[in-house]
């Protein structure tokens, strides 16, 4: 029989009485399949797509294990700054009620704040592993009383190049130690990670990697670079609802969401350039409704925790079919429908049937409506457009060549170029 509530998991009653009382009445999948054996102390690998109740799945466990405990304390590591805010927030909605103290380590913060945090002895610390390797070497925190261990969205740290971080990380904490991964993907470079430091893990696979939810559907426009900000107008004509839009790179996420309130609609934008205080603006004006359009560069493909987002625009396509997955996980959230629309230029053919290929599903091409010529985006824009994103993918190659190269031996076929190499010629 289907698992309808949370009783039956091995989660306590004072928890029990916490979900309850915040809404949460009725299990996910994933979370069905891992609180039990997490409570029980067993390494978990899970696969399910994003918004299907990930955090829970591991923060309820951590929080019964950790709560009452002052010898040992759990780290949840994580790719962004945004999604680590996010998941404190989750956690602290269980949490805040039984006394939970976290510590949020990421980077673009005060240190100083972050130290204080730590020295609070905080039961779980929530950290992106570049802020905090940078604790580590100055001793400002010690992970000896690591117990628990949670990799969130692995894949995509491993994607961003943080391997070396992470497995800096893994050194520092206790050989006795839980581990849990939750992602969406599964490639090759993660499973050797789970072999090499997770022991027996029980391998949850909600959905198969790289599967898609059925409340998004799928469109495809082919056309030149230059009709691409003629045919946004037009989408956004179209569809009035918040639409959440893809750049390859923090010049064009400027430029379109600059683009996007000349057409008159309510536009902010998150990128690498943005501060931490911009970033959470922007994000929170997108959430209340502030701001329709929201302009990203992939650094929020993971980070984004809305449920209303209507329309996923694929501006330019993502560097891998992987994050083609993650980006239209941003819609069709908590049994909403969604749609995303994705740009390509015609000698893109090959990376569309890459995403394809990972997704299982044909993506439907669309005819290209009667746009108008448009002289806002003129030959030597679109120049320095395609120059701004060979200059960003050859700044990411070498950092990120060791994680990607088994992914893209996975894309090669014979006479064909693999898709990271035909997609950087593209914006």
């Amino acid at each position: 029989m289907e698992q309808t509530t949370f009783n039956g998991l091995g989660i306590a009653p004072d928890i029990l009485k916490t979900l309850n009382q915040r809404g949460f009445t009725v299990p996910t999948p994933i979370q069905i399949q891992s609180i039990s054996p997490a409570i029980q102390g067993k390494d978990v690998v899970g696969i399910a797509q994003t918004g299907t109740g990930k955090t829970l799945a591991f923060g309820i466990p951590m929080i019964q294990k950790l709560i009452s405990s002052s010898n040992s304390n759990g780290l949840i590591i994580l790719p962004t700054r945004e999604l680590a805010i996010q998941v404190n927030e989750s956690l602290e909605q269980i949490g805040r009620s039984l006394g939970l103290r976290t510590a949020i380590i990421i980077g673009g913060d005060n240190m100083n704040r972050q130290i204080r945090q730590i020295k609070n002895n905080p039961h779980i610390v929530i950290a992106t592993p570049g802020r905090l390797v940078d604790h580590i070497q100055r001793k400002t925190i010690s992970l000896k009383k690591t117990s628990i261990l949670v990799l969130d969205e692995a894949d995509r740290m491993l994607d961003m190049g943080f391997e070396k971080e992470i497995r800096k990380i893994l050194l520092e904490i206790p050989r006795e130690r839980q581990i849990m991964l939750f992602s969406a993907t599964m490639p090759p470079k993660i499973m050797l990670l789970a072999k090499t430091y997770m022991q027996m893990p029980i391998r949850i696979e909600i959905a198969p990697s790289g599967s898609v939810t059925k409340n998004v559907t799928h469109e495809i426009f082919y056309l030149k670079q230059t009709s691409k900000i003629a045919l946004l107008d037009a989408i956004l004509e179209k569809h009035i609802g918040s639409t959440l839009i893809f750049s390859r790179t923090k010049f064009g996420a400027k430029k379109i969401a600059t683009q996007v309130r000349n057409m008159g609609h309510t536009a902010s934008e998150i990128h690498s350039d943005r501060s931490l205080r911009q970033r959470l603006s922007a994000l929170s004006g997108f959430k209340t409704g502030k701001f329709r359009v929201l302009v990203a560069t992939d650094i929020a493909a993971r980070g984004i925790d809305v449920t209303n987002i209507e329309l996923v625009i694929n501006y330019d396509l993502p560097e891998s079919p992987e994050d083609y997955v993650h980006r239209i996980g941003r819609t069709g959230r908590a049994n909403n429908k969604g749609h995303a629309i994705s740009f390509a230029t015609p000698n893109q053919k090959f990376a569309i049937k890459m995403i394809e290929r990972l997704i299982r599903k044909q993506l439907p091409v669309s005819k290209l409506p009667n746009l108008p010529k448009d002289e806002r985006y003129s030959n030597n824009e679109t120049k320095s457009h395609h120059i701004e994103n060979r200059r960003s993918f050859h700044q990411t190659k070498n950092r990120r060549s060791n994680s990607r190269n088994n992914s893209q031996n996975n894309y090669k076929g014979k006479g064909n170029r693999s898709y990271s190499k035909q997609n950087s010629k593209t914006s």
